[in-house]
């Protein structure tokens, strides 16, 4: 029996999700060649090659394609074998900083297993906007951040994953005429591209309640006051969503990053490592 080499398809992975073989070199510590060699390697124990030229970049094929989501479960087991059996001793504080519709939805289980497994270690979690997170004058309150990203924004940091953008809310009962929109306040990523998307489309809107709290956002949608957009993964499972319908443009993908601010520190390491395992 083959087995396929953890190390290769971690290293696959980072080359797609940094978008490069010399970024992913980079980040994994290896030169180019090394990274290519890895590659190659994984395409002659699979009998197929994975990924294929488009314009000045690699992308994956549709061999690569299919071959990405399983290599992430793989090696999410592997992970979580290790992290159960590890005698590993991990202590400290980590300050994390996360948008608020993770911090309700996605976050708590994930971050409830990292502390059964890391009981020495502090987390304290705080709640902003990406944006605020992200600025300058803020970000020595954290030693790690979650943020959403779009556009040129996407160039600075890695991307580990994205997500699609969706209408949230009663979306095939909204009044075409001028369409009621529940937002955070300027700065907003989700409000910004729920604008841009409906005035392509050719339709009036309106702000008709701002909140930054994914409690009193949802709690405006229960009331249906108007509609919403958010990342599909951070959607509460007790309201209606949708990708697009025949009067609601589609809105596309945001990228999520995690930002390391602290210098050198395990715990901040091994907490992003495992957030990154958990949400994809």
């Amino acid at each position: 029996m083959k087995n396929i080499p953890t190390d290769s398809l971690r290293t696959l992975i980072t080359v797609v999700e940094v978008g490069g073989f010399a970024k992913a070199g980079e980040l994994l510590g290896l030169s180019q060649p090394a990274v290519s060699l890895q590659i190659k390697r994984l395409e002659e124990l699979l009998g197929n090659k994975l990924f294929k030229k488009q314009g000045q970049r690699q992308v994956l094929n549709q061999h690569g394609e299919i071959l990405m989501p399983l290599a992430k479960q793989l090696l999410q087991v592997n992970d979580t074998i290790l992290q159960t059996f590890s005698s590993e001793v991990l202590a400290g504080k980590v300050r994390l900083g996360i948008p608020s519709e993770f911090a309700a939805t996605v976050l708590p289980a994930i971050i409830g297993d990292f502390v059964s497994l890391y009981p020495d270690v502090a987390l304290e979690v705080k709640s902003e906007l990406s944006k605020k997170l992200r600025h300058s004058d803020n970000r020595e309150q954290y030693d790690l951040i979650l943020a959403l990203l779009e556009g040129p924004e996407q160039s600075k940091y890695p991307i580990f994953m994205d997500d699609e953008l969706v209408w949230v809310g009663d979306v095939n009962n909204i009044n075409t005429e001028v369409v009621n929109l529940i937002a955070a306040e300027e700065g907003c990523i989700y409000r910004r591209r729920a604008i841009d998307a409906l005035e392509k489309a050719g339709l009036k809107w309106r702000i008709v309640y701002t909140n930054a709290d994914l409690a009193g956002i949802s709690a405006a949608l229960k009331e249906n006051l108007g509609i919403t957009v958010l990342a599909k993964h951070t959607v509460p499972n007790d309201l209606n969503w949708a990708k697009s319908t025949s009067q609601l443009p589609e809105l596309g993908e945001v990228g999520i990053s995690l930002i390391k601010q602290s210098e050198e520190s395990h715990a901040v390491d091994k907490l992003a490592e495992f957030v990154q395992l958990r949400l994809k």
